[in-house]
């Protein structure tokens, strides 16, 4: 077993709640982390299979669950560095071990010995005297196993193995090559009279960035991760506003003379032919059969059911509302015609005159502090009796991560939460949560370290840090997400925290956002950052009258990259996909979201998710779980709102189970029946 040495994964961390000692981790334990740890766990199942003793759930399943706490340890520090705040070093190594990895647990995955005991539990599993979680991990682990290709004779699995092994460092490569393409392709103003339009914190928070790279007296805009920018609703200088949409689209789809560079296009055609030949050796048409076979949609059908049915509808009122902003267009004499990167500008006009709306109006009133503290941990501490107490003396992977301690009403510490939101060139794109540390009864981990990232300007100094409605809405939603890796409580580690069916696991992070303009949640953080008036009623009673403004557009622009997704996984093994332009054009006209002036939200070569995230056929989630969310909000609109015992029910049925059961079970012991699809139809204007 692995040595107790300088390196400080080789043991549970000492400091409170276990968070990792960042400033003792060092580039130089990494690699060796991960090679004892790798080597610690085959041990660990060696002794499962080589044991005399007959297969029981003590020596399978909790020997099983056990092992492998040294490579856990390293991989959720790493991987977190490496999205975080990534380097040559990372980028190089999450290469290297990408393979690896995967041929790690391919091992204990397919491994004849370790099946046959896992299959021979199951046999016994009604006769055995278990707790209901016991046997659903008896259940999840049969699945699992035989999804993966345990009972494969040993030349399948030779060739599952080459499968997995290269799309790990595809994907991975996928990865790197977005970032790097981000960077590249921020966009560099010369002149700052070509950012009219945007707010003061804006250009300083361009300036900032460009100084950074040391582009002295010049401008930059970051990329954000999805095709449109924020800053295309306000800049008026038509020019710029396309570049920074093209910049945008660019993403992956270059390279250089000698066909390098960060072209994604190969990768794209590569994986998604990998991913369909593994599902054709594993029994499955293609890989979205293979995928919703084992998560709450079970079938491709039933995916492409709710995203088709609802496709049409979303590009008609999509078109209408292209109509009427080409009105406005045409008023004021544009004399052009309505593109994708002058949509968000001329929508903010409609929606002010249509509905004296103005959400650049509201971003005095969203200072990321305010937002935070009398937000996002009001909400948590009103529904859930959680308190959040700043620890300065605990630091995490990076100067901007900052730690908080967790603590319920009777002042019990129950775990840490970290925050690291603002941008930098380090840091990959879009938003997300992770955990560090996960609770489990088996492991005597009673505490949690959850992490959100964000990707939000930096202001220059002594400046305010205003957030866009969106970017508000952004961080209720990943709080979400972490709430539900720290209210979750399980006895064993495969269901801690957000450990569910990954066509559910945004359902708690899309409730969390309904607080965002809860009048008891609003009236406490929405605060003039210079004044202090309370954001005026008439801003939120408009921007929720226009609740559905746009909605055609956001919908249409939504299903047309599930669908993509769809697509994508839906070809079988012997379809090779050889132009990744052509092949997008014709899936998003099949489905008649193949307006040009509604773009995907992602298209293939920056569309992380699915390529290097683990949404591969996976992103009609979002849309899935809106079902239960907008249903849970009309429940909480019917019981109350934001009480203590909603919250103590909400946590106590669904949040606090983590993955222990059937996730829609769980919901209809929490809601007393199957969510209902009228309020998403309400909410979206699908009716």
């Amino acid at each position: 077993m692995a040595s107790t040495a300088n390196n400080p994964f080789f043991a549970r961390s000492t400091l409170p709640y276990q968070l990792p000692p960042f400033a003792q981790i060092a580039d130089a334990h990494y690699r060796p982390a991960f090679v004892q740890g790798m080597t610690d766990q085959l041990a660990e199942v060696a002794l499962i299979t080589g044991t005399a003793d007959a297969p029981t759930f003590e020596n399978t399943f909790v020997a099983l669950e056990r092992s492998g706490q040294t490579l856990g340890r390293v991989a959720e520090v790493f991987f977190t560095q490496s999205s975080s705040d990534s380097s040559d070093f990372t980028n190089d190594l999450e290469e290297e071990l990408a393979p690896l990895l995967a041929a790690h647990a391919d091992s204990i995955r397919l491994d004849p010995a370790l099946y046959t005991r896992i299959s021979a539990v199951h046999s016994q599993r009604t006769s055995l005297s278990l707790d209901a979680e016991s046997l659903y991990l008896i259940d999840r682990y049969y699945t699992e196993f035989t999804l993966a290709g345990a009972g494969l004779d040993d030349e399948d699995k030779r060739a599952l193995g080459d499968f997995n092994s290269r799309l790990s460092t595809l994907t991975t490569r996928f990865e790197k090559n977005l970032l790097a393409d981000t960077n590249e392709l921020a966009l560099v103003i010369d002149d700052v009279a070509e950012l009219a339009g945007l707010t003061d914190g804006e250009i300083s928070a361009a300036a900032e960035a460009a100084a950074e790279r040391r582009l002295d007296g010049k401008y930059l805009i970051s990329l954000v991760l999805p095709t449109s920018h924020p800053y295309l609703a306000s800049l008026t200088n038509r020019s710029v506003r396309e570049r920074l949409l093209t910049a945008s689209r660019a993403r992956g789809i270059r390279s250089d003379e000698a066909g390098a560079g960060n072209d994604n296009q190969p990768l794209v055609i590569e994986i998604t032919h990998l991913r369909a030949q593994r599902a054709g050796l594993l029994g499955f048409d293609s890989h979205a059969a293979y995928v919703t076979a084992d998560e709450t949609a079970k079938t491709p059908g039933a995916v492409w059911d709710l995203l088709g049915g609802l496709a049409p509808a979303a590009a008609r009122n999509a078109l209408v509302e292209q109509a009427d902003l080409q009105a406005v267009i045409d008023a004021e004499g544009g004399g052009f015609e309505l593109a994708a990167w002058d949509w968000a500008f001329y929508t903010e006009k409609v929606r002010r005159a249509k509905y004296d709306v103005d959400t650049a109006a509201m971003r005095p009133y969203f200072e990321l502090e305010s937002v935070l503290a009398n937000g996002v941990f009001f909400a948590a501490q009103q529904l859930y009796g959680l308190s959040f107490t700043a620890r300065p003396d605990l630091v995490g992977w990076h100067p901007e991560a900052r730690v908080f301690e967790v603590s319920t009403d009777d002042g019990t510490g129950i775990g840490l939460y970290i925050g690291d939101f603002y941008t930098r060139d380090s840091k990959r794109g879009g938003a997300w949560m992770n955990s560090l540390v996960s609770q489990s009864a088996l492991l005597s981990t009673d505490t949690t370290v959850v992490c959100n990232n964000l990707n939000v300007s930096r202001p220059a100094a002594g400046q305010p840090t205003l957030l866009t409605y969106d970017q508000v809405t952004t961080l209720f939603h990943e709080f979400g997400h972490a709430l539900h890796g720290l209210l979750a409580r399980a006895t064993y580690p495969k269901f801690s925290g957000t450990n569910v069916y990954r066509d559910f696991v945004e359902f708690p992070s899309q409730v969390n956002e309904m607080w965002m303009l809860w009048p008891e949640v609003l009236a406490n953080y929405a605060h003039h950052y210079e004044t202090g008036e309370a954001m005026p009623q008439h801003l939120v009673s408009r921007i929720q009258a226009s609740s559905a403004f746009n909605e055609g557009f956001l919908t249409s622009e939504y299903l047309a990259a599930a669908l993509l997704d769809q697509a994508w996984h839906r070809i079988d093994a012997d379809t090779v996909v050889t132009d990744v332009a052509q092949f997008e054009a014709d899936a998003l006209a099949s489905v008649g979201l193949d307006n040009p002036a509604v773009p995907t939200r992602y298209a293939s070569t920056y569309f992380a998710h699915t390529f290097s995230g683990g949404y591969d056929a996976g992103y009609y989630s979002y849309i899935w779980s809106e079902v239960l969310d907008a249903d849970t909000v009309e429940w909480f609109k019917e019981n109350g709102g934001l009480t203590r015992t909603n919250g103590d029910r909400f946590r106590d049925r669904l949040l606090g189970v983590g993955g222990t059961k059937d996730p829609l079970e769980a919901y209809r012991h929490w809601r007393g029946r199957d969510a209902a699809l009228q309020p998403l139809l309400d909410r979206r204007g699908l009716n």
